[in-house]
């Protein structure tokens, strides 16, 4: 009986070859995908932290009872991005577009293309009194004596306090035109006589 002579192989086979390509063609896609993934983590976290997480303080009681001096708040700076300023938004601005002045915290109380005046305490927005009013008497009239007529990127503003606050009133700070605004005040954190909550 003639016997039979096995080859033996001189280097790895084939399927062995196989599984060693399709070995390492996953491993490079799991750290690639695991790359994009801390990518798209790291992304996020910027974006959130550029659009909610920037805070800063209130300088004054201009703001009580709706904040108080010292409170700080978290400024959303993408909320104007797509759409402007509305009445009634507590908005954070730098006055006179100063780039070195603290930054401020007021109430829009008109909008660009509004007329203004405040007559007898009483503010009044295109011929009728504002009704929602944070505050209930503004016996300082200041620049708003007479009639303001608001121009197309201006907006009025006014402290909730109007008894101590700085505002469009003043000649020194006027109406805030869109570019001076840094976004809108939409979160404060917890104060001296207040939990952490969203702002009205």
């Amino acid at each position: 009986m003639a016997k039979r002579h096995s080859r033996k192989s001189n280097g790895p086979t084939l399927s062995y070859i196989n599984r060693e390509r399709n070995f390492n063609v996953n491993n490079l896609y799991q750290v690639l995908q695991w790359i994009f993934l801390v990518f798209i983590a790291v992304f996020l976290g910027v974006a959130i932290v550029y659009a909610f997480g920037i805070r800063t303080s209130v300088v004054g009681d201009s703001m009580e009872p709706a904040l108080s001096n010292g409170q700080e708040v978290l400024i959303n700076k993408i909320a104007y991005q797509f759409t402007p300023p509305k009445q009634g938004d507590v908005i954070v601005f730098r006055p006179n577009g100063n780039e070195n002045a603290h930054l401020s915290v007021k109430r829009v109380v008109a909008t660009p293309g509004d007329t203004v005046q405040i007559v007898q305490g009483k503010v009044v927005i295109n011929g009728a009194v504002y009704v929602k009013d944070k505050a209930e008497d503004t016996r300082d009239a200041g620049v708003a004596v007479s009639e303001i007529v608001l121009g197309a990127d201006e907006y009025f503003v006014l402290g909730d306090n109007r008894r101590s606050s700085e505002d469009s009133r003043s000649a020194n700070i006027g109406n805030i035109s869109r570019g001076m605004i840094e976004g809108k005040a939409w979160y404060h954190l917890k104060g001296k006589d207040s939990q952490a909550g969203r702002i009205e």
